[in-house]
């Protein structure tokens, strides 16, 4: 044993600093107190200063950590098995290598809790604005799945199309118009504030579609990440989105809530398009199972220029489905449900309380 310790001392070590974080971290996420001092005066500011010294290059330096993260575990991998089949002492190697994988694992989940699981266990935008999810009777539903349909049937006749009646205002134009996007929403909700550095498009955005992913903030720079190959027509609310997380709010449902309501009320036509069309599409997706022949009703009101981009959006994303992208939900599903998320990625649903709940009475 003595022997085993003192030959793979740094790893051990690093372990037990590991294990010593997560257990600080585990009962401490239970502590709203502690969790709202630590997003609001460390881990908050810290990302945006990240995220404000990133943006001076218009590349994303996300991406460029990743891919070389990607390549330095391929080679070092690589490195190791050669190794392990040339040199002597395999077994003392192999052990070597797996204590140095499980520490680099290890090591990259720390930093996700730190700089972005804390923000699980503190107020969220709900304890914030003082808005509350709430459920709605079908009658509800309908008029506001209607009252979205009407909107983004106008709207989308305020945007450019091309020659097959599809969204195609240039994407260069919508990362431009990103700054002001919430010039709107931050005059109802004092909580929010306006983006603290632009979002950037990710070049390799192929992978992140295999991943099933239209954006993602990323928390070791700061960066709003977009996939830049997605149909055009969900970019800007999905801008919203990711810039909902770059002001610390964690969770799915309410950065969906935000983003859509950040795009309708922005002044680009572009967004306000984006914004309506995909919240009809998650009041639609929850009137489907409420009241299938309601829903058949409202789809088929649509203009052919809101169906075709509904269907260059499903054809797109169809051609992604397999293992890849099955493999990446059920990672991300792990991830919240290890941050208390009970529900995992299931919790997403809940933007359609949240539309509810803010378009009651209005």
């Amino acid at each position: 044993m003595k022997a085993f310790l003192r030959r793979y001392r740094a790893q051990l070590r690093w372990l037990a600093g590991l294990a010593a974080f997560f257990a600080v971290y585990f009962p401490l996420r239970t502590c709203r107190g502690a969790m709202n001092w630590l997003c609001s005066r460390v881990i908050l500011p810290l990302e945006q200063a990240l995220g404000r010294l990133c943006s001076v290059t218009s590349v994303s330096v996300a991406e460029v950590l990743i891919l070389s993260g990607i390549f330095a575990a391929m080679f070092y991998l690589a490195w190791q098995v050669r190794c392990l089949v040339s040199r002597p002492q395999k077994g003392r190697r192999a052990v070597r290598m797996a204590l140095t994988v499980l520490c680099a694992v290890l090591s990259i989940y720390a930093g996700f809790c730190l700089l972005w699981g804390v923000f699980y266990g503190a107020d969220s935008f709900q304890d914030k604005s003082g808005l509350t999810a709430r459920g709605g009777t079908v009658a509800e539903l309908t008029a506001l799945t209607e009252r979205f349909a009407r909107e983004v049937s106008a709207a989308g006749d305020q945007v450019q199309r091309d020659e097959n009646s599809c969204f195609a205002v240039p994407r260069s134009a919508i990362f431009a118009d990103a700054m002001t996007a919430y010039d709107g929403v931050v005059e109802e909700f004092d909580c929010l504030k306006k983006p603290n550095a632009a979002p950037k498009a990710f070049v390799s955005s192929r992978g992140m579609s295999y991943l099933d992913f239209s954006g993602f903030y990323f928390p070791f720079t700061g960066e709003a990440n977009l996939n830049d190959e997605s149909p055009a027509c969900y970019l800007p609310a999905n801008i919203c989105h990711e810039l909902a997380h770059q002001q610390g709010i964690a969770t799915e449902q309410e950065c969906n809530f935000v983003g859509i309501l950040a795009a309708i009320t922005a002044e680009s036509p572009a967004y306000q398009y984006s914004g309506y069309l995909m919240g009809y599409v998650h009041l639609a997706n929850a009137l489907y199972r409420a009241a299938p022949e309601t829903w058949q009703t409202l789809r088929d009101s649509l203009p052919d220029t809101v169906r075709a981009d509904l269907r260059q959006n499903s054809a797109y994303w169809a051609r992604f489905d397999g293992l890849v992208n099955t493999a990446a939900t059920k990672v991300y599903d792990g991830f919240l449900k290890s941050n208390g998320l009970t529900d995992g990625v299931q919790n997403y649903g809940t933007v359609v309380d949240l539309l509810l709940a803010y378009f009651d009475g209005k």
